[in-house]
C-alpha cells in the first residue's frame, strides 16, 4: 500500500481502495471514492408554489373526546420512579440489557443468531441507526444496546395476525401504549379496514393491489396521492418506490429526511457542494479535536462511543455542546473491553474512558451564538498569532466569502453571544483554545441542531468554522452530520425526494423510457397540509410512523381521516396504522433480519451509512409463518396493478425475481454505483464519491463558500419557556421498547417534563407534580395534559420532553427557514399544575360532547 497522508503530506486528499480486510484503510487513510461525481439531490431550487395555507390549531387536550381512535398516546401514567442521573454510558448493564431484549423477543436461539449476524460483512445491516461499521476487523458482537433492541424487535417470534385484529378494534388498540402496540408481535397477513368498519380484516394480496390501483387511478391527477418513506427502507426498494411514483406521474415523495437532516443537506450543498458529510470513521480516530453538537450518542448512536474512545486514546480532545449533560458525552465503558483480558477488570471496576474535555451547556436554539463566540475568540487569537490560527492558504485557494464572514463574526457583540447561547465568554475561550492551533478537526451534529428555527444557518456556521481552520478534505478533519435511521441517507441517494435534479430525471427517463414529472412534489409539512386541506385522496406509507414522527399530531390525524385510502407497509403495529382513511390497508413486509427468498434465490439488499459506505444486507432468519412479502415484491405488485401497459411489466417481474436486475438499473442511473453488483459483494461494501473529502467542491462557483448568517434574537413573554423534544434510551425514533430512560434516571414513565429547579420553584412545582403544558405560536395554543414535572440539570428557561408524547405541541407552521423542517427543538410553552382551571376544562369538554 502506498504512503498515507499521515506519513506523506503530499497525499492529502488522496484515497485508497478498500478491497479486503488485509488492504483496509488504517487510521488516517482514505478509501477510494470512485471517479464519478458525487450524487447530490440538494442542489436544485424549488420550482413550484409551496403549500402556504394556514392550518388552524387543532383541539389537542380534548381530542380524546372527539374521536374513538386516539391519535395521541394514552394519558394514563405508568408509574414514575426517579433514580440518580448516570455519568457513564454502556458498561456491563448495556450487555445485560442487550441479552434481555434479544432473548425475550425472539427466544435464546433465534435472538442469539440474529445478534451474531448483525453488522457483519456477510450478515445484515442494523435496522436502527446509520452509524458506520469498521472498515477493518469487526467484533463478533459488532452492535450496541439499541441495535440489539431493534434487532430483537425485528426477530420477534410472536405474531399479530388476523386473530389478533379480529379480537381488538381500532379504538381498543389505540388505547394501548405505544410500547404494547410494538410488543403485540410481527404483522403476518395483509389486512383491510373497510368503510365504516372498526376492525382490520384479512385481504388477499391480489385484492390489496387491485384496491390500491383502483383508488390511485381514480385520482383526478397524480398529485392527489402522497407517498411517504421511512429511512429503514433499503436502497433497492427505495429506488423502485421512487420509480413507480414518478411513472405514476408525481414527485410527492415526502420522507423522514424532511424532519431530520434536511437542514444539513440544505446547508452543506451550497457551501461544500454535497449534502452529506465529508469524513470517514477513520477520520474520527485521527482527529485532534472533535466537536459534538446537538447530539446524544449514548442513546441515539451508541457505537459512536467506540470511535470517540479510540480518538481519546489517540490523544484527541472532545468539546460537547448540549443543553442536557448526557452520560454518553461524559464517559464510556466499552462492552468490547470485557472480552479483552487486559482491559476487562478496568472496564468492570473503573470509571470508564472520560470523553468530554469541555462541556458547553448551551441554551436550546443557542448554538449559532455559541459557534460565533468560539470563532470570535479564534479571530482574536489570530490577531495575536498571525498566520497560526486561520488557514489563510486554504482559504485563498479553495474558498470564497471569507471577508464578509470574518466581519460578521467580529461585529457580533459578546453581550449577544452570551445572552443568546447561555454560555460565558470564559467558557467559550476554553473551547477555542483547544481549536486554535489544530487543523485536524471533526464536527459532528444531529437533530439538536437541524430542528432549530435557524438550523440551516447554524450548520453553515459549523462549515465556516471548518473552513477557516482548513479542516476539510484531509485525514482527521471534516463535517459529520450523524444520520438517524439505517438508510435515510441511502434513500435520498436513490431518489426519494420531493424534488428531482435534472441530471437524475434525465438518467431515469433514458433508462426506463418515460418522461418523469418535472414539477416539485410535497415535502412532509406540505403533504400534511395538503392532506388536511382535502387536496389529496391517497396516502401510502412505505414503513415509518408519520403520525408519531411528525409535528402537530392532531393535524396529521385529521389529514389521514380525510383520505379515501391509506396504505401502511410495516413490520409491527404502531399508532399510525390505526388512524386511517375511509379505507385502509395494512401490508406486512420483511425486516432486515428475514431471509428474502425469490425465484433467483436468497436475495440481498443494500444500505448507505452516515459516511457514504454502501454495504450488503442479507437476512439470516426464517420469516414467521404467514403471508409477508418483501418491500420489493409489494412495490412491484402495486406498480403492475396500477400502471398496467403504461410500464414494462416484464422488467418489474424480473426485478422482483432477482434484485441484481434492480442494481443493474441503478448502476446506469446514479453516479458512483457503476459495477454495483460487483462492488456490493466486496467484503464491507464500497464508498461513494465524495467531493469535499478530496477538496473538490462542486458548488456553482467551484469553491467552498463561507456564509454570512444573521443572529436573530427572540424575546419570551413572562412565564414562557422553550421546549425541545428528545428520545428516551429505551426508544428508537418512534418505536418504544420500554418506559425507561436509565441514563437520565427515569424509570417506568414517559409523560415527563424535565425542568430546571429554579423554573419549577418559580411556578410552585415540586418533583412529580402533575402539570399541563401549553405551546404558543402566532396567537394560537395547543395543550397536553397530565405530564409529570422532573427536576433536572437543564438551563433556566428551557424544558425537555419525549416525543411522540410532546409532538402535539409542535405547530405545523413552525419550521426551520430554508429546510422547512419542523422546529422540534424550539417550542414556546407555559407550564401550570394540572389542577389549575380544571373545572373550566371539564365544562368545556361536556359542552363539546353535548354537541
Amino acid at each position: 500500500m502506498e504512503d498515507s497522508p499521515k506519513t506523506d503530506p503530499s497525499k492529502a486528499g488522496k484515497t485508497h481502495q478498500q478491497l479486503a480486510e488485509d488492504n483496509a484503510p488504517k487510521s488516517g487513510e482514505r478509501p477510494d471514492q470512485g471517479k464519478a461525481p458525487a450524487p447530490d439531490n440538494y442542489s436544485s431550487e424549488p420550482n413550484r408554489t409551496h403549500v402556504h395555507a394556514h392550518i388552524p390549531a387543532p383541539e389537542v387536550a380534548g381530542a380524546k373526546f372527539l374521536n374513538p381512535v386516539l391519535a395521541q398516546p394514552p394519558e394514563a401514567l405508568t408509574g414514575l420512579k426517579l433514580e440518580a442521573q448516570q455519568r457513564v454510558a454502556a458498561g456491563v448493564t448495556a450487555v445485560i440489557k442487550s441479552m434481555q431484549f434479544s432473548w425475550a423477543e425472539g427466544g435464546v436461539g433465534r435472538g442469539s443468531k440474529a445478534l451474531l449476524g448483525l453488522n457483519q460483512k456477510n450478515g445484515f445491516d442494523c435496522s436502527s441507526c446509520a452509524w458506520p461499521d469498521p472498515d477493518e476487523h469487526r467484533s463478533v458482537a459488532e452492535f450496541c444496546e439499541n441495535g440489539a433492541k431493534a434487532t430483537a424487535s425485528d426477530a420477534d417470534d410472536k405474531a399479530a395476525g388476523p386473530e389478533f385484529f379480529a379480537k381488538h378494534s381500532l379504538a381498543e388498540l389505540s388505547r394501548m401504549t405505544d410500547r404494547d402496540q410494538n410488543n403485540a408481535g410481527r404483522l403476518t397477513h395483509p389486512m383491510v379496514k373497510r368503510p365504516n368498519d372498526n376492525h382490520y380484516s384479512p385481504i388477499s394480496w391480489p385484492d390489496a393491489f387491485s384496491l390500491i390501483a383502483k383508488e390511485l387511478n381514480a385520482c383526478d391527477n397524480p398529485d392527489e396521492a402522497v407517498f411517504y418513506t421511512s429511512g429503514k427502507v433499503p436502497n433497492e426498494p427505495a429506488f423502485l418506490f421512487q420509480l413507480f411514483v414518478r411513472q405514476f406521474g408525481t414527485n410527492n415523495l415526502p420522507d423522514c429526511s424532511n424532519m431530520c437532516h434536511e437542514s444539513s443537506g440544505s446547508a452543506l450543498s451550497p457551501t461544500l457542494g454535497l449534502g452529506k458529510g465529508s469524513v470517514t470513521l477513520n477520520d474520527l480516530e485521527e482527529a485532534e479535536v472533535i466537536l459534538v453538537i446537538g447530539q446524544n450518542p449514548g442513546t441515539n448512536h451508541p457505537r459512536m462511543l467506540s470511535a470517540l474512545q479510540k480518538a481519546k486514546r489517540n490523544g484527541a480532545k472532545i468539546i460537547s455542546v448540549n443543553p442536557l449533560v448526557e452520560a454518553g458525552l461524559v464517559a464510556f465503558k466499552n462492552p468490547q473491553d470485557f472480552m479483552n483480558p487486559l482491559r476487562a477488570l478496568g472496564a468492570l471496576l473503573g470509571d470508564g474512558t472520560q470523553l468530554t474535555d469541555v462541556y458547553l451547556q448551551v441554551r436550546v436554539d443557542g448554538d449559532m451564538a455559541l459557534l460565533r463566540g468560539i470563532m470570535k475568540h479564534l479571530f482574536e487569537a489570530e490577531d495575536l498569532n498571525p498566520g497560526q490560527v486561520v488557514d489563510h492558504a486554504f482559504v485563498a485557494e479553495f474558498t470564497t466569502g471569507f471577508a464578509s464572514f470574518e466581519q460578521n463574526i467580529r461585529n457580533t457583540s459578546w453581550e449577544d453571544i452570551e445572552s443568546e447561547s447561555g454560555v460565558t465568554r470564559a467558557e467559550l475561550l476554553e473551547a477555542a483554545n483547544l481549536l486554535a492551533h489544530k487543523q485536524k478537526i471533526v464536527t459532528c451534529w444531529a437533530m439538536g441542531v437541524t430542528q432549530q428555527r435557524k438550523g440551516v444557518e447554524t450548520i453553515q456556521e459549523i462549515v465556516n468554522l471548518q473552513l477557516m481552520k482548513g479542516a476539510i478534505g484531509k485525514p482527521g478533519a471534516g463535517t459529520c452530520p450523524v444520520r438517524g435511521h439505517s438508510n435515510v441517507q441511502g434513500d435520498r441517494t436513490m431518489g426519494i425526494w420531493e424534488r428531482v435534479s435534472p441530471t437524475f430525471r434525465d438518467a431515469l427517463a433514458k433508462e426506463f423510457k418515460f418522461s418523469p414529472p418535472t414539477e416539485d412534489g410535497y415535502d412532509v409539512v406540505e403533504a400534511i397540509k395538503a392532506m388536511r386541506l382535502g387536496k389529496t385522496k391517497v396516502y401510502f406509507g412505505l414503513g415509518g410512523n408519520l403520525l408519531a414522527a411528525g409535528p402537530d399530531t392532531e393535524v396529521i390525524a385529521e389529514a389521514m381521516r380525510r383520505q379515501k385510502l391509506t396504505v401502511y407497509v410495516g413490520t409491527k403495529l404502531n399508532r399510525g396504522h390505526l388512524v386511517t382513511g375511509e379505507t385502509s390497508l395494512l401490508l406486512p413486509c420483511f425486516t432486515h433480519v428475514d431471509i428474502d427468498m425469490q425465484k433467483a434465490g436468497h436475495q440481498m439488499t443494500s444500505c448507505e451509512n452516515s459516511m457514504g459506505v454502501v454495504s450488503q444486507n442479507k437476512g439470516i432468519l426464517v420469516p414467521l409463518a404467514g403471508e409477508m412479502m418483501s418491500e420489493v415484491a409489494i412495490i412491484s405488485g402495486m406498480a403492475i396493478a396500477t400502471l398496467g401497459d403504461k410500464t414494462d411489466i416484464a422488467d418489474w417481474v424480473a426485478m422482483t425475481e432477482n434484485y441484481d436486475v434492480i442494481r443493474d438499473h441503478i448502476s446506469r442511473v446514479i453516479p458512483g454505483f457503476e459495477d454495483f453488483n460487483k462492488k456490493l459483494r466486496e467484503p464491507g461494501g464500497f464508498y461513494l464519491p465524495n467531493g469535499p473529502r478530496e477538496r473538490k467542491f462542486t458548488t456553482e462557483n467551484g469553491k467552498a463558500n463561507f456564509t454570512t448568517t444573521s443572529l436573530d434574537k427572540h424575546t419570551l413573554e413572562e412565564g414562557q419557556l422553550v421546549l425541545m423534544t428528545v428520545r428516551s434510551h429505551d426508544q428508537f425514533n418512534t418505536t418504544i421498547y420500554e418506559y425507561n430512560d436509565r441514563y437520565r434516571g427515569i424509570k417506568g414513565e414517559r409523560r415527563v417534563l424535565f425542568m430546571n429547579e429554579q423554573d419549577m420553584a418559580d411556578r410552585g412545582l415540586k418533583a412529580k407534580d402533575l402539570i399541563d403544558i401549553t405551546s404558543h405560536f402566532k396567537g394560537e395554543e395547543r395543550r397536553v395534559e397530565r405530564f409529570v414535572a422532573v427536576p433536572y440539570d437543564i438551563p433556566t428557561g428551557n424544558v425537555c420532553a419525549y416525543f411522540p408524547e410532546a409532538n402535539p405541541l409542535i405547530p405545523i407552521g413552525s419550521v426551520a427557514k430554508i429546510s422547512n423542517t419542523p422546529t422540534s427543538k424550539y417550542v414556546v410553552v407555559t407550564v401550570v399544575p394540572t389542577a389549575v382551571n380544571n373545572e373550566v376544562r371539564i365544562k368545556a369538554r361536556e359542552a363539546m360532547m353535548a354537541e
